[in-house]
C-alpha cells in the first residue's frame, strides 16, 4: 500500500525517513530507535493482554482476514484490525464494536491505539486519526472518535477523530506526491535524527552539500526564508554576516541571534564576539549537570563538581526509583549548606527546569541559607554565550562548543537520548557497568561545563580590558569591531608603511591650499575681515494709514465710537515687482469703541504687540524655514548680510512663536473641516524631540492638512482625533485604526510595495508570485477606469464581481509555501478594507494625500534634525498645517500670510485680487 501507518508515522517525523521507508532502503543500527520500537512492541502486548481479559474470549477476534459484516459481526473486540481501503492500509492495535443500543442507531467502531510515552504529542492524534478514517470509508460508517492508552497508568483519552480528518487527508496527499518522485526529497536535518536509523547517512549528506539545516537552531521558516534569497549552504551564509551600527537606545539590550555569523565562525573555525558578555562569579563554583527521564519527570543522577582553589570534588548523587528522587535532592542541598559563598553553573534550560521542580515538589527552602540563595541566582551559562558568543560548532549544545574547545567524552554512545535508554537498559538488568557508564558521562559533563566557563571568563576580561581591538587572541575575533563595521568614505589612510601615509597627507585639503599653492610663487592673501555695519535708518521712509474697521469685530455691529489714532512703527519688507527692500514704516490707526459692548478695536491681532519688525519680515521668515525647509541659522545670517540686521537666533525664534500663535484658530479650523467631511486620509511618521522619541499624526483631505504631536504611537490617539468622523478613513495597514468606527480603505500602494519585497526576498516562490500576478490583473482594469471616468462609484462598482471571483480562486487554491499563506492571510484578513473605493464617489485607492503630507514634514525635521523642543515642534507643525493646507489648495503660501488673513476660504475667494503692499 501506498499510505500505510508506517509511513505517515515515519513522514510526520521526516519526509526523508518516509521516502527511504517506503523504498526500502536499510539504515544503520541505532540503539535508541530500537529501544522505542521494543517499548512499543511490548506495551502494546500488554495492553492488548489487558483489554482481552475485561472481554469475554468469545466476543474476541485477533487478526480477523474476513470483510467485516456490520450486520451480522457479534465480536466486541478485535486485536490487530487490518483496514484497508483503495491505496490505504492501517493495522489497527485494536477495534472496539459498540453495539446498537436501540432501533435506526448504527453500530459504533472505535480505533485503539497504545503509546508507551507519558506525554502525547499531535502526531499520535493524528495517526489515530488515520486510522479512523480508513477504517470507515472500508466500512462506509462514520467513525468520529478513537481512543488512545497511553503511559504507565494506562491511561485513556478520548480523541475526536474526525475533527481532525481534513488534515489527516492532506497529509495523505503530500505523501503520495512524495513517494511518486524516484528520487528522495530536499535533505532537511530536524531533532528526529537523533532517533532515527537513517541518522548517519543523511548527516553525512548534509556535510557533503554544506546544507544550511546543518545549523541546528535555526528553524525551518527562518532556512526557507534565506533559501528564498538563493542561499543554500552554511558557506553561502557567512559571507552575507553584516553588522549594523545600532542606536543609543538599543545599545544595553541584547543583540539579536545572527545565524550568518554563526556560519562565519564555522568557516573560519574561530570564536566571535558580539556586544559586551558579562560573567560574575562570586563565591565556589559549583558546576551543575542533572540526568533524568523526561517523560515520567523524573531526575535520577545529580552530578556536582566542586572547585576550591588547585582541588577539585566530584559528586555523583545516584537515584535507584522515583521515591529515591527526595533522598538525592537533600543531600544536593546538604552538599550545598557546606559550601562557602556557593554559585551554581549550569548549562540550558534542563537544570532550571529541575531547579525549580524540586522546589516546588519538596518544598520552598528557607530565605537566606546558601543553598536557597545559590539556586535563586544560579548560572546558565548559555543565557551568556547566546547571540554575544559564537563557537564554531553546528549547535550552540555543550558537546559541539566544549568539543570544540579540545574536550573529549570517553562514553560515546551515552550522550543525550541516548542517555534514556541506557538508564532503562539498567532498570532492567542492574548491570553495574551500565550505571558506572551513566555516572561516567555526567562527570564529564561537569568537567566540560567548568573548561567551557573558563574559557567564556577569558572572553568577558580580554573584552573589558580591550575593547576596541578586532581580535581577541589567536581563535577570538571581535565580529563588531572595524574590521565587520562599514567604514567612512573619508576615512583616515592607515598603512605598515609609513611612506605610503606620508604621501597621503600631501593630498589633502589643507595641505595644498595652505603649502603646495604658497610655495608656487603666489602668496596666499589674508583676508581682513570687514566688521558688518547694521544698515542705520533714523526717520520713517514710509507711512501707511490703516482703513478703518467698519464693524465692531464682536458684536458685528456698526454703531460706535470714534477714538484716538494710535501709531506704531516697525522695521519692515516691501516686496517691489522684483525686488525686496526694507524700510522704516509708520503704521496710523484710527480706533473706536463699540457703543454696544464697548469693545476696543482698529488695531489688527498682529500689529497689538511693540514688537520691532513688521509683519511682512515676519511672514518672509515663516515662509523661509517653513515652506523651504532653510535652518534658522541660515536664515540669521541671509536677514544680517542682505538687510544689515543684528538678528540672533533667538529673535527669529521669537517670531515663530508669535506667528503660531497667531495662527492656531487657523490650524482648528483646518482640523473641524478634515473630521466633519467625507473623506480622511490619515498616518504617522516618527518624530525626534531632544534625542526623544515623538511621533507626528498626520489627517489630510483634498484640500486640507492637519498635524498633531504625540508621545506615542498609541491607537487611543487615532481614535480620539477621528472620534467624531464618519466619512471613509483612507490609511496604511497600522492596526491602530481598525478600532475607528467608519468605513475604511486601506492604501494599495503599501500592499503592492509589500508584495513587491515578497517576491525579491522570495525569487524562487511560484505560489507567492501568482497571487501578486493575479492581483495585478485585477487591479489593472480598476485604474485604467478611474483614469477613464473618475473615482465614481456608478462605473467602478462593476468590477466588485471580479473582486469575488479573485477571492474564491485564492480559497479554492492550496498554498504551501510559507510566504504564499502569509499574503493570502493577509487579502482575506482585509477583505472589507482592500476595495473600498469601489463603493463610495471620491475615495481614492491610494493615501498619496497623507504620504505627501509626510513628506513635507520629513523635510522640514532633516532641518530640525532634533533641535526644537516639544513647544517648538508643534508650533512648526500648526505653521506646517497651514502652509500645505494652503498649497492643496492652490494659494500661495507666502501671499496668504502677507495678507494676515486667518480664515483660507476667505483669502480664497479675493486671492484674484490682492490689495497689499
Amino acid at each position: 500500500m501506498i499510505n500505510s501507518t508506517p509511513i505517515l508515522e515515519a513522514y510526520l517525523k521526516c519526509p526523508s525517513k518516509c521516502w527511504f521507508l517506503f523504498f526500502g532502503k536499510k539504515g544503520d543500527a541505532n540503539i535508541y530507535s530500537d529501544f522505542v520500537r521494543n517499548q512499543n512492541s511490548a506495551y502494546r502486548a500488554a495492553g492488548l493482554e489487558r483489554l482481552m481479559a475485561k472481554t469475554q474470549r468469545s466476543k474476541c477476534v485477533v487478526m480477523p482476514s474476513a470483510p467485516v459484516n456490520i450486520k451480522t459481526a457479534t465480536w466486541l473486540l478485535a486485536v490487530d484490525f487490518i483496514a484497508t481501503n483503495e491505496n490505504l492500509e492501517s493495522r489497527l492495535h485494536a477495534v472496539e464494536r459498540v453495539p446498537s443500543d436501540g432501533q435506526g442507531k448504527p453500530v459504533q467502531f472505535i480505533p485503539i491505539r497504545f503509546i508507551f510515552t507519558n506525554k502525547l504529542i499531535k502526531g499520535d492524534k493524528l495517526i489515530l486519526a488515520f486510522d479512523a478514517l480508513v477504517l470507515s470509508e472500508m466500512l462506509r460508517i462514520e467513525v468520529s472518535h478513537g481512543k488512545i492508552i497511553y503511559g504507565n497508568d494506562h491511561t485513556m483519552l478520548k480523541v475526536k477523530a474526525s475533527a481532525l480528518t481534513g488534515e489527516v487527508r492532506k497529509l495523505t496527499g503530500k505523501i503520495i506526491k512524495l513517494i511518486a518522485s524516484e528520487s528522495p526529497p530536499d535533505l532537511i536535518l530536524n531533532r528526529h535524527c537523533a532517533e532515527c536509523e537513517y541518522q548517519a547517512r543523511c548527516r553525512q549528506k548534509a556535510i557533503e552539500k554544506d546544507d544550511l539545516s546543518l545549523l541546528a537552531g535555526m528553524s525551518e521558516k527562518e532556512r526557507k526564508k534565506i533559501n528564498s534569497k538563493g542561499i543554500f549552504t552554511v558557506t553561502q551564509l557567512s559571507y552575507t554576516f553584516r553588522p549594523r551600527r545600532r542606536p543609543k537606545r538599543l545599545r544595553d539590550k541584547r543583540e539579536k541571534y545572527h545565524h550568518s555569523l554563526k556560519a562565519l565562525a564555522i568557516r573560519e573555525k574561530k570564536i566571535h564576539v558580539v556586544g559586551s558578555p558579562a560573567i560574575k562569579i562570586e563565591g565556589t563554583p559549583v558546576y551543575l549537570d542533572v540526568e533524568g527521564l523526561p517523560d515520567l519527570d523524573f531526575y535520577y543522577l545529580i552530578g556536582m563538581r566542586i572547585r576550591n582553589g588547585e582541588s577539585v570534588v566530584q559528586h555523583s548523587l545516584w537515584a535507584d526509583s522515583p521515591e529515591e528522587e527526595k533522598t538525592i535532592w537533600n543531600e544536593f542541598l546538604g552538599i550545598l549548606s557546606t559550601i562557602e559563598y556557593p554559585v551554581l553553573i549550569h548549562y540550558g534550560s534542563f537544570e532550571t527546569a529541575f531547579l525549580k521542580r524540586m522546589c516546588e515538589r519538596y518544598g520552598e527552602l528557607i530565605e537566606g541559607t546558601a543553598a536557597q540563595k545559590s539556586i535563586k541566582e544560579s548560572l546558565n551559562l548559555l543565557t551568556v554565550t547566546y547571540a554575544q558568543i559564537y563557537f564554531p560548532g553546528f549547535s550552540n549544545g555543550l558537546k559541539d562548543t566544549a568539543g570544540f574547545l579540545g574536550f573529549n567524552w570517553t562514553e560515546t554512545d551515552c550522550a543525550g537520548l541516548l542517555s534514556i535508554a541506557w538508564r532503562h537498559f539498567w532498570e532492567d538488568m542492574h548491570d553495574k557497568s551500565i550505571k558506572e557508564k551513566l555516572i561516567r558521562y555526567n562527570a564529564q559533563d561537569c568537567e566540560a561545563l567548568e573548561l567551557l566557563t573558563e574559557t567564556i571568563r577569558q572572553i568577558v576580561d580580554h573584552n573589558k580590558t580591550d575593547p576596541i581591538n578586532q581580535s581577541g587572541g589567536s581563535n577570538i575575533v571581535r565580529a563588531d569591531s572595524d574590521r565587520f563595521l562599514q567604514k567612512s568614505k573619508w576615512r583616515r589612510f592607515k598603512s605598515q608603511v609609513l611612506s605610503l601615509e606620508y604621501i597621503t597627507t600631501a593630498a589633502h585639503w589643507n595641505y595644498q591650499r595652505d603649502r603646495v599653492y604658497a610655495r608656487s610663487g603666489q602668496v596666499k592673501q589674508k583676508l581682513k575681515e570687514k566688521k558688518k555695519q547694521p544698515k542705520s535708518i533714523s526717520h520713517v521712509e514710509k507711512i501707511i494709514k490703516w482703513e478703518q474697521s467698519r464693524t465692531c469685530p464682536v458684536c458685528n455691529r456698526s454703531y460706535y465710537m470714534k477714538g484716538p489714532e494710535r501709531t506704531k512703527t516697525f522695521y519692515d519688507i516691501f516686496f517691489g515687482h522684483r525686488s525686496l527692500k526694507i524700510r522704516l514704516v509708520k503704521y496710523v490707526f484710527k480706533t473706536s469703541t463699540c457703543r454696544k459692548c464697548g469693545k476696543h478695536f482698529g488695531i489688527p491681532d498682529r500689529f497689538q504687540r511693540n514688537y520691532k519688525y513688521g509683519w511682512n519680515l515676519i511672514a518672509y521668515f515663516i515662509y523661509q524655514i517653513v515652506d523651504l525647509c532653510i535652518p534658522q541659522r541660515t536664515v540669521v545670517q541671509n536677514f544680517n548680510r542682505l538687510f544689515g540686521f543684528e538678528l540672533n537666533r533667538s529673535t527669529l525664534n521669537n517670531m515663530k512663536t508669535r506667528a503660531a500663535d497667531y495662527y492656531k484658530e487657523t490650524k482648528q479650523q483646518i482640523f473641524e473641516r478634515i473630521v466633519h467631511g467625507n473623506l480622511v486620509h490619515a498616518d504617522e511618521t516618527r518624530s525626534n524631540i531632544k534625542g526623544k522619541s515623538a511621533f507626528v499624526w498626520i489627517l489630510a483631505s483634498f484640500h486640507e492638512v492637519y498635524y498633531f504631536l504625540s508621545e506615542s504611537r498609541e491607537g487611543e490617539i487615532a481614535q480620539k482625533l477621528l472620534a467624531d468622523f464618519k466619512g471613509v478613513l483612507v490609511s496604511d495597514f497600522y492596526t491602530a485604526y481598525d478600532s475607528i468606527n467608519c468605513p475604511q480603505q486601506r492604501c494599495l500602494i503599501h500592499l503592492m510595495r509589500d508584495l513587491n519585497d515578497e517576491i525579491l526576498n522570495n525569487p524562487f516562490d511560484e505560489q507567492l508570485k501568482q497571487i501578486v500576478i493575479d492581483f495585478g490583473d485585477l487591479l489593472r482594469p480598476m485604474i485604467e477606469t478611474v483614469d477613464r471616468h473618475g473615482l465614481k462609484k456608478y462605473f467602478l462598482k462593476q468590477h466588485l464581481r471580479r473582486v469575488d471571483r479573485f477571492y474564491s480562486d485564492l480559497e479554492l487554491f492550496d498554498y504551501q509555501s510559507e510566504a504564499a499563506l502569509k499574503c493570502k492571510d493577509r487579502f482575506e484578513r482585509n477583505r472589507d478594507k482592500l476595495f473600498t473605493f469601489l463603493k463610495y464617489d471620491g475615495v481614492p485607492w491610494n493615501n498619496n494625500n497623507a504620504e505627501h503630507a509626510v513628506k513635507a514634514f520629513a523635510g522640514l525635521r532633516d532641518v530640525i534634525a532634533g533641535s526644537s523642543t516639544e513647544k517648538g515642534t508643534d508650533e512648526y507643525l500648526t505653521l506646517l498645517s497651514i502652509c500645505q493646507t494652503c498649497k492643496y489648495s492652490g494659494l500661495d503660501f507666502l501671499d496668504f500670510l502677507r495678507s494676515g488673513e486667518k480664515d483660507i476660504d476667505r483669502f480664497l475667494a479675493s486671492y484674484r485680487m490682492p490689495h497689499w503692499g
